[in-house]
């Protein structure tokens, strides 16, 4: 769609194409004829259904997908696949022996798990806002995973819920 600021860049290149003929024509009279060409009964009507100049674009920024450090394969796959219940997004190795590189998701959490020395330094901890955690609970309390059985514990911001992977990262899931 034109902008208000392109119908008028128009109406200057009308204007100057008539002069360069010998055929003057009023400002307000290539406005109009713009508005015509475009549609509109008249510049006052154009004017006001035409869109502004898009504004300057602003700095935005998507959610963050947090890095944890990984050391064994197996051991990730079980607590995050198996006892968390993520699904795994995407896979990468540059080379078959060498570290791999994990993205998994969950309902709209991502996270992307890392063997590779110097993404993310073991023992990090991420917080988790979510909704339904009781439910999460259970899910995990039904699971009897052997390294671990999370209870919610009431705190002055909510309640929280803290699962510990074998890599001495915590993840707290929250619910305010």
């Amino acid at each position: 769609m034109i902008s208000i600021e392109q119908a008028k860049q128009m109406a200057k290149r009308l204007r100057a194409s008539h002069e360069l003929r010998q055929q003057p024509m009023t400002h307000a009279m290539a406005l109009e004829t713009v508005a015509h060409q475009l549609g509109h009964k008249d510049w006052n009507t154009a004017s006001a259904m035409l869109p502004g100049e898009d504004p300057v674009p602003a700095i935005t920024f998507d959610k963050a997908i947090p890095i944890l450090r990984m050391f064994d394969e197996g051991k990730a796959r079980e607590f995050y696949l198996d006892f968390l219940g993520f699904s795994v997004e995407f896979e990468h190795r540059f080379e078959a022996d060498l570290p791999l590189y994990l993205g998994i998701s969950r309902n709209g959490l991502q996270l992307h798990l890392s063997e590779h020395h110097g993404d993310a330094s073991p023992g990090s901890t991420i917080f988790v806002p979510m909704h339904n955690i009781q439910l999460l609970q259970d899910e995990l309390q039904g699971k009897r995973y052997g390294y671990g059985r999370p209870e919610i514990v009431q705190q002055g911001w909510g309640q929280v819920l803290e699962v510990h992977d074998p890599f001495g990262n915590r993840i707290r899931f929250c619910q305010d």
